[in-house]
């Protein structure tokens, strides 16, 4: 078995069946998506993630990057699989035609991101944020700025970051102090920017970076902060590349994963720089880009879970062991109760993950093409729902499934060289990235809850009903999928009447909440993926792997769904014990 093969059966059911990429392929905005060039993409794609990425993965996490004569220097596999990504169009797929983009729905490109972040998850965060970059100033540039950087950013002839924190800020972006002062049309920049991922590097001729920062006269807070585009070379007037612009990578962080994705601390210093959308209004631009990456990070989660569950997998069935029961001789581990017991666990949060993923996505195609200004409107909620769960959940379970991955090899599972600790170690940023999950957790309770009183919240509650009032080949199932339905009313009927009363309660359950949620959504997108798997059965379709997706299914339900409960009481007991005690209170053991 290869070192990576990507899913792509498990891809296409949860594309068609969950995500609704066939009902996006009749839309006339996406002709070009035909069933049988969405196929041929997913495959050729597949064929790049297995032969031409995966193979720098090993290689990138030993050698990592470095930095030298004030730039850094990447592994030399990264250079040859992002020519042949460049080469082969990967990063155009979802972007407008005017630009160079195919055009194709947004929905296509997140299988494709998936293979390219399992192959290698460190290289696999240049294209990522260049797709984010590309994102943003879609929908808030002026038509100058597009017609220079977007051919560019979406060929993947050069790159693009995401500049938001400073020292000693996190995640409070009031704190910036990165200034901006106007100089004729464009900019100075002056400042410092810490954890840059992919903040300078060696794989494109030129990095197109988004910075926040504040002008002399802005108003305090978040109110004060713009957003510019500050290219590492400026642009000439014939598209060629001039000067260096003064972006300077200061350090490189020491990590304890992702070796090979270079994170900067950035200076720029007097730094040309042009104005994205209006001045003050930088954050609300930059959001735009955050919310792709946020789904993009919920991705990586499933992304780096397949690939500990393949890597695992394949050690299961190498591994030779003391004879399992009904064995006499010895054999492989995967025999073994308890193993098999840990990789379905693997596997089910992977494919739950995935499909609550691609769920999401589909709906910001809707959000964006849909004819009915009504279910635009609709779909668009969803899909802000669904972000904090997608990002928080997929990723909190990314931490089990990785770190099980390590357990199934034992021992050597605790040895670098069999691989399986660097999926552990890569995949721990992930609570942490864009927004940490505390804080999606928040946005899920706070923003997409309370705010609109759970609107969004019980229309997708009212779909999941559908599915059980369907019954179908699975009644049993459906049937405590309602019960945990009902469960997650519950909590959500206690969290808007308590939370008038107790301005501690949102931040004290968001994070339950948020895992009760997801738990329960991925239990639906499974067995909706089983009652498809039954069905594509009786038409005729003879294919193991639509009755692993059936069993899949069920140890689900049996396994991992009733942590909801658990999750719920949580949610139940609200903030009394958890605000009980004084900071100093925390410390009175020693």
């Amino acid at each position: 078995m290869a070192d990576y093969n990507a899913p792509v059966k498990d891809m296409k059911l949860a594309l068609n069946q969950i995500a609704r990429m066939t009902e996006l392929s009749s839309m006339p905005v996406y002709e070009d998506a035909s069933a049988d060039m969405v196929d041929a993409i997913l495959d050729e794609a597949a064929r790049v993630a297995r032969d031409v990425v995966a193979p720098t993965n090993w290689d990138g996490d030993q050698k990592g990057v470095q930095l030298k004569d004030g730039g850094v220097v990447c592994p030399e596999s990264f250079h040859e699989a992002y020519q042949q990504y460049a080469e082969g169009g990967w990063g155009s797929l979802q972007f407008d035609p005017e630009y160079g983009g195919q055009g194709m729905p947004y929905l296509l490109s997140i299988p494709v991101m998936e293979m390219w972040q399992s192959a290698n998850m460190a290289w696999g965060l240049c294209p990522l944020l260049s797709q984010g970059a590309v994102e943003c100033l879609s929908l808030n540039a002026s038509d100058e700025i597009k017609s220079i950087y977007l051919p560019k950013l979406i060929s993947g002839e050069w790159a693009g970051t995401m500049n938001l924190t400073e020292g000693g800020a996190g995640s409070d972006l009031s704190q910036v102090r990165c200034k901006a002062e106007k100089d004729g049309d464009s900019y100075r920049i002056t400042g410092e920017k810490i954890f840059i991922t992919w903040g300078d590097h060696s794989l494109t001729d030129n990095i197109v970076h988004l910075v926040l920062a504040r002008l002399p006269d802005a108003p305090a807070g978040v109110r004060g902060i713009s957003l510019f585009v500050v290219p590492k070379y400026l642009v000439n007037a014939d598209g060629s590349l001039g000067d260096y612009n003064n972006t300077k990578p200061l350090s490189l962080e020491h990590k304890m994963g992702i070796h090979a994705s270079p994170t900067a601390v950035m200076g720029f210093e007097n730094s040309i720089g042009y104005l994205v959308g209006e001045e003050n209004r930088g954050l609300a631009c930059m959001f735009t880009m955050m919310n792709n990456a946020r789904l993009g990070v919920g991705l990586q989660g499933v992304a780096i879970s397949e690939r500990a569950y393949q890597h695992a997998l394949n050690f299961a069935h190498e591994r030779i062991q003391s004879p399992a029961v009904g064995y006499k001789e010895a054999g492989p581990i995967i025999r073994h109760g308890d193993v098999r017991r840990m990789l379905l666990t693997m596997k089910a949060f992977t494919e739950a993950g995935r499909a609550l993923t691609y769920d999401a996505c589909g709906s910001i195609d809707f959000a964006h093409h849909a004819e009915d200004e009504t279910r635009r409107a609709r779909e668009k909620a969803r899909a802000a729902l669904l972000t904090p769960v997608v990002k928080g959940w997929c990723t909190e379970f990314a931490q089990e499934v990785t770190s099980i991955g390590v357990q199934i090899h034992g021992g050597m599972g605790f040895v670098e060289e069999t691989g399986a600790a660097q999926y552990y170690r890569d995949a721990r940023i992930l609570p942490i990235y864009e927004g940490t999950n505390g804080i999606q957790a928040l946005d899920l309770v706070g923003r997409k809850i309370l705010m609109d009183k759970g609107e969004a919240l019980t229309l997708l509650l009212a779909e999941m009903r559908e599915t059980v009032a369907a019954g179908g080949e699975f009644a049993e199932l459906a049937a405590e999928l309602g019960e945990a339905i009902l469960v997650v009313e519950q909590a959500r009927d206690d969290l808007l009447a308590g939370a008038a009363d107790d301005p501690q309660l949102a931040g004290a359950v968001a994070h339950n909440f948020m895992m009760l949620l997801g738990t329960v959504a991925g239990a639906w997108e499974l067995l909706r993926q089983a009652e498809a798997a039954k069905g594509l059965q009786a038409e005729g379709e003879d294919d193991a792997f639509l009755e692993t997706k059936q069993v899949t299914a069920r140890f689900y339900f049996e396994q991992i769904l009733p942590r909801y409960l658990g999750y719920a009481r949580m949610v139940k007991a609200g903030s009394a014990t958890i605000t009980e005690m004084s900071d100093e209170q925390f410390a009175t053991a020693w």
